[in-house]
C-alpha cells in the first residue's frame, strides 16, 4: 500500500473546518501528510487541526478567506515555511445558502457565488501551481449540480460546471508537472448540504434507500479517501478527470 502513502507530503485544504473538508484533511493526515487546514472559521479549523495532532498527525490551522488572493498566497507560503513544501492543494471551500430561480436571483448573490465557487478555485489553482513542487496534485471539489439542471440553485450549478471545465483546461496547462482533478460528491449529510436542501439527515437517509444503488448516504471520509488516491503515487497517472463519488447515482 506504499503507493497511497503521503508521508513527507504537505497539503492545503480549504474549507477544512467541517464536513467534506474536515474529512479530506483528516484522511490526508491519516495517510501521512502534513496539512494546512484553512477556513474563515478559526474555531472550527483549530478543532480539526487539534484532533489531527491528537491522533499523531501534523496539522496547522490557518484562517483564510479564499476570495482574497493575499490569503491564498499566505496559505502556500505558510505550508512551505512550516512544513517544508507544498505538494497538494484542495479547493474545497464553496457553497451557496441562497435558493432562488435565476430570474429572481439578485445580482450580488450571483457575483458572490461565482467569486467563491469559481474565481477562488481559479486563483487557488494558479497560486498552488506557482509554489508547488514537481509531482504535485490539485483537487477541486465539484458537485453533481455542475452536470444537471438544478432549479433554485442554477447559479451554484453554473459555477460548478465551470469548475469542471476549468479542471480539464488546467490539467493540460499544468502538465506534466502537476495533476489537476476533481471530485463530485453525492449526498453527504453535512450541515451545509442539509441547509442548502432544506432537509434533515433522516429525510436524506430515506431518500438514499430509495434512490442510491449502494443504499446509504456518503460520509466525509469517502471523499477523503478519494482525495488521498488522487494526491498519491497511486493516482499519479490520472489528470483532467472529475470523479463521481456518489454511491452509484
Amino acid at each position: 500500500m506504499n503507493e497511497f502513502d503521503l508521508t513527507g507530503k504537505v497539503a492545503v485544504v480549504t474549507g477544512g473546518g467541517q464536513g467534506i473538508g474536515e474529512g479530506i484533511a483528516k484522511s490526508m493526515a491519516g495517510a501521512g501528510a502534513a496539512v494546512i487546514v484553512a477556513s474563515r472559521s478559526k474555531d472550527k479549523i483549530e478543532r480539526v487541526a487539534e484532533e489531527i495532532r491528537s491522533a499523531g498527525g501534523k496539522a496547522l490551522a490557518v484562517p483564510a478567506d479564499v476570495t482574497d488572493r493575499g490569503a491564498l498566497v499566505n496559505l502556500a507560503e505558510t505550508a512551505i515555511s512550516t512544513f517544508g513544501g507544498l505538494h497538494c492543494w484542495v479547493n474545497n471551500a464553496g457553497g451557496s445558502p441562497v435558493r432562488a430561480a435565476l430570474n429572481e436571483l439578485p445580482d450580488e448573490e450571483w457575483g458572490a457565488c461565482i467569486d467563491l465557487n469559481l474565481t477562488a478555485v481559479w486563483k487557488g489553482s494558479v497560486i498552488a501551481f506557482e509554489y508547488m513542487k514537481e509531482g504535485g496534485s490539485i483537487i477541486q471539489i465539484s458537485s453533481p449540480a455542475g452536470d444537471r439542471a438544478v432549479p433554485g440553485s442554477g447559479h451554484y450549478g453554473a459555477a460548478k460546471a465551470a469548475v469542471n471545465s476549468l479542471t480539464k483546461t488546467l490539467s493540460l496547462e499544468f502538465a506534466p508537472s502537476v495533476t489537476v482533478n476533481g471530485i463530485s460528491p453525492g449526498y453527504i449529510p453535512t450541515e451545509v448540504m442539509m441547509k442548502a436542501l432544506q432537509t434533515d439527515e433522516e429525510a436524506l437517509a430515506e431518500m438514499a434507500q430509495a434512490r442510491i444503488p449502494l443504499k446509504r448516504l456518503g460520509k466525509p471520509k469517502d471523499i477523503g479517501s478519494t482525495a488521498v488516491y488522487l494526491a498519491s503515487e497511486a493516482g499519479s497517472w490520472v489528470t483532467g478527470q472529475t470523479l463521481i463519488v456518489a454511491g452509484g447515482i
